[in-house]
């Protein structure tokens, strides 16, 4: 089934919140969260609250016209910064794939189309948190050129500078 990429909109706030559920319960052994505790804690909620912004952007992917995973990226401020926050001049990457179409290329598509708007709009980078367990996410970002630049609880905090 060929996976189909489009721009976010206004109108995927709800998908969004469900791919930033999917990202926050990316264990299958460990799913504490639920939609409603995440939009109740606003050091989670600010990923997406007011969406989209200005300076927003972020991508959707669908296979067989139905969305599967999401990725998008945020500018955040010190005052208010995300776990994977480097400086208020990069934005932090938020992604999810639905627990059924990990594993099958959807992750790095968003990432790539990502990265690829990033720089088209002179960014000086992209930044993203990602957990000391979560290693196939870790490998994705690896090879896609991101670096620690800090540590936050058991969490890497990493940049891809251009």
């Amino acid at each position: 089934m060929t996976l189909h990429i489009r721009d976010a909109s206004t109108e995927d706030i709800d998908f969004l919140a469900a791919m930033l559920l999917e990202a926050v319960n990316w264990r299958q052994d460990r799913q504490t969260a639920t939609l409603q505790s995440i939009m109740n804690t606003p050091h989670l909620w600010h990923y997406l609250s007011a969406w989209k912004r200005s300076s927003d952007f972020g991508f959707l992917a669908h296979k067989a016209e139905k969305p599967v995973g999401a990725a998008w990226a945020r500018f955040m401020t010190a005052e208010d910064p995300g776990y994977g926050f480097v400086d208020e001049d990069i934005p932090e990457l938020g992604m999810g794939v639905m627990s059924t179409h990990r594993g099958q290329g959807v992750g790095r598509v968003l990432l790539e189309r990502t990265i690829r708007a990033s720089a088209d709009r002179g960014l000086r980078g992209l930044s993203l948190s990602v957990e000391d367990e979560n290693e196939r996410a870790r490998a994705l970002y690896v090879s896609n050129g991101f670096v620690v630049a800090g540590r936050a609880g058991n969490s890497d905090t990493m940049v891809l500078r251009f």
